[in-house]
């Protein structure tokens, strides 16, 4: 079924009913896409069977994992669709959405600000977003790219996914535009600024004597990351269904 809008797809099958072979082979951006919604139904399984301090590890695990996924999605692969697709534009967009809401409900549970009620309830709706996009993106949008394109191209898309993917931002970023060329000119900046952070996480985990300095370290390249997301570049192509309520 196409969750997008209740309708069995004619576009294709979907890749959850398809094996390696039939989408590609393993370079093949399918059998890539599929590999990683795999990885992310598992944490978020294991995300609602833990808490306290274990879940707050799974959660950062799903962060690593969705952010740059996402990323790499919206550079190289909604373009693609946007122009082999008739309805190209409305599909991705509603992914669009979901990846945006993502970010926004991400950003609330880093904020530090909520009772354990809410926290459960944005958690709550964090696990219903990311399993309605890995069904949007199998059921709707790659099995209309895979009639569209050949197993070759499939495959060069793939490794272009890849190399994104690999130097993506790891953290949200809700201000800055879902589409080229905003994306892709604070994406340099924003992946050094939050790999830094992550580094400092780990060090910070593994030396607790000098946790303090480099919490504080990461707070300083936080606010950077949060004026390059404010730079004006970082908002162009921006749809207003996308847009940041409060920038």
């Amino acid at each position: 079924m196409n969750h997008v809008d209740g309708r069995a797809d004619p576009r294709g099958t979907s890749l959850a009913d398809q094996d390696e072979a039939q989408l590609g082979g393993p370079a093949s951006v399918l059998v890539r896409q599929k590999r990683e919604h795999l990885k992310l139904n598992g944490l978020l399984k294991k995300l609602q069977e833990t808490s306290g301090p274990e879940q707050n590890r799974v959660l950062i695990r799903i962060y690593r994992l969705v952010f740059p996924h996402a990323f790499a999605e919206e550079s190289v692969l909604w373009p693609v669709i946007r122009r082999v697709l008739p309805d190209g534009e409305a599909l991705t967009l509603q992914v669009e959405e979901e990846h945006q809401e993502v970010n926004e409900l991400v950003t609330e549970l880093d904020g530090d600000l909520l009772d354990p009620s809410e926290r459960r309830q944005v958690l709550t709706r964090l696990v219903t977003v990311l399993r309605e996009d890995v069904r949007d993106e199998e059921d709707a949008l790659l099995p209309g790219l895979q009639k569209q394109l050949s197993v070759r191209q499939l495959r060069r898309l793939g490794v272009a996914w890849e190399l994104v993917r690999r130097t993506a931002p790891t953290r949200p970023h809700p201000v800055v535009s879902r589409r080229p060329p905003g994306n892709a000119l604070s994406a340099l900046p924003l992946t050094v600024l939050d790999h830094l952070r992550d580094l400092c996480e780990v060090a910070a985990h593994r030396s607790p004597r000098s946790a303090p300095a480099l919490r504080n370290l990461s707070h300083h390249l936080a606010q950077a990351a949060g004026r390059v997301e404010r730079f004006r570049g970082a908002r162009r192509g921006e749809r207003a269904r996308t847009k940041a309520e409060n920038p």
